[in-house]
């Protein structure tokens, strides 16, 4: 009865060996967290290509280096 991926298949049922197994969903609020991140680190690469060169990954140094860099003309 346990998973096609169990390493022991000594299991009694498929939720127990699906218990042992540890199984873990991210509720929404984590999920939305690793959104936010993930954006930041989008950003901060795209700002990298047009050579930008933030502070950090960190969204406020992104933003500002990104305000710098239109007030200024050039990539900084």
């Amino acid at each position: 009865m346990c998973r096609s991926g169990c390493r022991t298949q000594d299991h009694e049922s498929w939720g127990a060996c699906a218990r042992a197994a540890r199984f873990h969903t991210a509720g929404l609020a984590e999920r939305d967290k690793y959104k936010e991140f993930d954006r930041e680190l989008n950003d901060y690469a795209s700002a990298v290509e047009q050579g930008i060169q933030p502070k950090s990954t960190r969204r406020r140094d992104i933003d500002d280096a990104v305000q710098l860099s239109n007030e200024v003309g050039r990539a900084v």
